[in-house]
């Protein structure tokens, strides 16, 4: 029997976990380091937390959810779906919670995987399924020792963090920030935000979902499919405006521009949240709160340069003290370090963060040279712009489970080939040279500039490219 070991129980770890138990494979382990399953959807509590893709499209295929309250659910309501999802498919029970890996080797034959414990587990294939999202980026500022309040990332929230009647600083304009403080704004005494770039916005066409939509969709489930369809193309009118579509990136940026101008009446508040970076270079945010959040009398918006943290606030470069009770971080991951910080060693002793020095690169975002049996899910360059990371999931998934059959069908392992891969790994970097994430510096580029998180074409071509693996792509 192939046994398989699977690190992360979020949407991507369960998605590979149930395709590979779809297909028969019963010797699956999900290395989990929380006290439950849910990656992000886990880790983010913080107010205002939502998805910010449809939930028909964020969504498993093969487990449409009749009873979503929204179009945009709350990351309680997806947690719970995630859960459901486990549970239905036979996953939980697989799964071995509080277990954090800390390395993995090839011994040539298999790996052994080490935990935080000491303890080592040994697998005929690893799979890690880990994130691009799952390690918080804090920045080093002067002085954030010192700092006498409470201090934390948006990913670390607690349900005692102190919010009524406090003064609050938000640090980042990213996904994060730009639900957090409409959420807190008129609760807290006074919101101060810092922002070192605005964000691309769109407004946010959410609406509630509500009991005739609920029966329809239990009593004929093809409306689901329908649903999800439609959000489909969206996506796809997104994408292309995104990469730059001469049709459809004028109207998005018209619409984007509307939306300040509607909603920001100070003219000089809506030249600094007026983008002067590319459109599509960062995320594209959604949103129909930011800006009315960001007009409050009790909320100020602070452009000036962060140069230390006090005992009681943040000082910027004006030499203005900003004072709060509350300091939060909300700005982003370390999206380029991928599997960091387990220690991975494959053939020869080859470790993979040297192979990844320049820059994580992976054939299909799945599989590396010198690794072998080793498939990666939201692996390097499977990250998407503008439709659902699920979606890339169950593509990933389905490979992987064809990997497995072939491995447990032969009596050698599985490596990609150094050729097909570089060959792979250039493509896509030539590609994404003259894409719009080139034109800023975001959490897509490592400091070298290489764009290491992102795919650059349509979603449909990585399911068309990932839809069979080929035998001799491999040694």
């Amino acid at each position: 029997m192939t046994t398989i070991v699977v690190i992360g129980a979020g949407f991507g770890g369960i998605a590979a976990a149930a395709e590979l138990i779809k297909d028969s494979r019963n010797d699956v382990t999900i290395l989990e380091k929380a006290d439950r399953i849910g990656g992000v959807w886990r880790d983010n509590t913080y107010p205002g937390c939502a998805c910010d893709i449809p939930a028909p499209l964020y969504s498993y295929s093969f487990a449409q959810n009749p009873a979503w309250s929204r179009r945009y659910p709350p990351h309680r309501e997806i947690l719970d779906y995630l859960e459901r999802c486990a549970t239905q498919h036979g996953i939980t029970g697989r799964i071995r919670f509080g277990t954090e890996v800390t390395g993995a080797d090839w011994d040539g034959r298999r790996w052994t995987v080490t935990l935080a414990g000491g303890e080592r587990i040994e697998a005929d294939v690893l799979i890690p399924a880990v994130g691009q999202l799952s390690r918080p980026s804090i920045p080093s500022l002067p002085g954030a020792a010192d700092f006498r309040g409470v201090a934390l990332h948006t990913a670390h929230w607690r349900p005692d963090v102190p919010v009524d009647g406090r003064r609050i600083a938000v640090i980042g304009t990213g996904a994060s920030a730009i639900q957090l403080v409409p959420a807190i704004a008129g609760r807290a005494a006074h919101v101060t935000v810092f922002q070192r770039t605005p964000p691309w916005t769109l407004p946010k066409p959410d609406r509630r979902y509500g009991r005739l939509r609920h029966g329809a969709y239990r009593r004929v489930p093809p409306l689901m499919q329908a649903s999800r369809a439609g959000t489909w193309l969206l996506t796809l009118v997104a994408g292309a405006a995104v990469t730059g579509n001469r049709v459809t990136a004028p109207l998005v940026r018209a619409a984007s521009h509307l939306q300040r101008r509607l909603q920001v009446r100070d003219p000089r508040l809506r030249a600094r949240v007026t983008p002067d970076e590319p459109m599509g270079c960062k995320r594209i945010l959604f949103t129909n709160a930011w800006y009315p959040a960001l007009a409050r009398p009790d909320v100020d918006l602070v452009t000036e340069k962060i140069v230390a943290v006090t005992e009681d606030g943040i000082r910027t470069a004006d030499g203005v003290d900003h004072p709060c009770d509350v300091l939060v971080y909300g700005t982003g991951f370390a999206a380029t370090e991928f599997l960091v910080p387990m220690r991975i060693t494959g053939r020869d002793g080859a470790e993979l963060a040297e192979a990844w020095r320049e820059g994580a690169h992976a054939y299909l975002g799945m599989t590396v040279p010198g690794f072998p049996n080793m498939f990666l899910v939201y692996g390097p360059n499977t990250n998407t712009g503008n439709t659902s990371v699920i979606y890339f999931h169950e593509v990933q998934a389905r490979y992987i489970a064809q990997a497995v059959r072939l491995v447990a069908q032969g009596d050698r392992p599985l490596e990609v080939r150094a050729e097909r891969a570089a060959t792979y790994d250039a493509e896509m970097q030539s590609r994404l040279a003259g894409s719009v994430w080139t034109g800023c510096q975001s959490w897509y580029r490592t400091a070298s500039g290489r764009v290491v998180t992102n795919w650059p074409g349509k979603a449909q071509e990585y399911r068309r490219r990932a839809a069979r693996v080929d035998r001799s792509d491999f040694r």
